[in-house]
């Protein structure tokens, strides 16, 4: 089995990173709760920004030169975060949270499908039945004991649409950016601060303004600098040169971490079908990322072994024969 690439790798491995940023995103909210979605947006974009600002700033003129980019990737970005966040907003309000959160998560899913399309990927059998076993274990978790039930409201399929334009939006952002991976990241701190301009105009015309305590500002501070933050520079720079296939695959870790933190943190409890979707969710993981090497193979670290060392499985002993 071929090896992945070091600088697929370092790029995939970025990656993952955001993923585990993302975990933290439900958290954060929670901690955010009484705040009006669009007040939320722009605020936490608005500190994403300042804090890219601040280090581009660090760098100088060089830095800086980074959010001069050609209007095509700045538009895409744009498009990919807002549209995200506004299609999000509106579908967990106007179907039932649990059953669209999971809707909207068939992205990860959507990306290793779009990703067979792009020069240079090739999707087999394990990508689709990983992203398979990854959707079940997400359904597991977000459709566990503590979820709101079916949907039954006369809005609920107008809530549903919007979630499936979630996962397309985002899908679609993901594999799109791939043509732009000359574009530095940077960039993306120019279009978090128009994210946030945009967030603002939609509160100032759709919401009351609520002033946040300090928890809640906390909250937004953490979300500004990680999952609306840092998180979506680690994407960009995932998606424009790390594994597509593997980056879906993987993405499923995130509602697991998530789901995990809210334990952690008093909001959700832990059961047997944390437990099965865990399973689900890590196994579909290494299904999609490559099976262990051939005994042809074996003086090589496979994908799968190097994987594991990235997301904190443990370490694989692997015994070389001597003669």
């Amino acid at each position: 089995m071929r090896a992945i690439e070091p600088r697929s790798f370092r790029a995939t491995a970025i990656g993952v990173g955001a993923i585990l940023l993302w975990a933290a995103l439900a958290l954060f909210t929670v901690a955010a709760r009484g705040l009006p979605p669009f007040e939320l947006l722009a605020l936490s974009f608005g500190t994403a920004c300042g804090a890219g600002l601040g280090i581009l700033g660090a760098r100088g003129r060089t830095g800086l030169a980074e959010l001069r980019q050609p209007a095509a990737p700045w538009l895409l970005a744009f498009c990919g975060l807002f549209f995200y966040h506004a299609l999000y907003f509106f579908a967990l309000s106007a179907a039932p949270p649990a059953s669209a959160s999971l809707v909207a998560y068939l992205w990860p899913l959507l990306i290793v499908l779009m990703s067979a399309s792009r020069p240079g990927e090739h999707l087999r059998a394990r990508h689709i039945g990983g992203a398979v076993l990854g959707l079940g274990g997400t359904a597991m978790i977000i459709l566990g004991p503590h979820a709101d039930g079916p949907a039954l409201g006369p809005s609920a399929v107008t809530g549903f649409a919007a979630a499936l334009g979630c996962a397309v939006v985002w899908s679609g952002y993901s594999v799109l950016n791939r043509r732009y991976a000359d574009v530095p990241s940077g960039m993306l701190v120019g279009v978090c601060g128009a994210v946030a301009m945009a967030g603002g105009l939609c509160h100032v015309v759709l919401e009351p303004t609520v002033w946040p305590n300090a928890g809640q500002g906390t909250a937004i501070v953490l979300l500004g600098l990680g999952p609306t933050g840092l998180a979506f520079l680690a994407w960009d720079h995932a998606t424009k040169h790390g594994s597509l296939p593997v980056l879906g695959a993987l993405s499923y870790l995130a509602p697991l971490v998530s789901t995990l933190l809210l334990i952690l943190a008093g909001q959700a409890s832990a059961g047997g079908m944390l437990i099965a979707a865990a399973a689900l969710i890590i196994g579909g993981a290494v299904l999609a990322t490559g099976l262990p090497a051939r005994s042809d193979t074996i003086g090589r670290p496979s994908e799968v072994l190097r994987w594991a060392k990235v997301v904190g499985w443990p370490k694989i002993n692997r015994r070389r024969s001597r003669r």
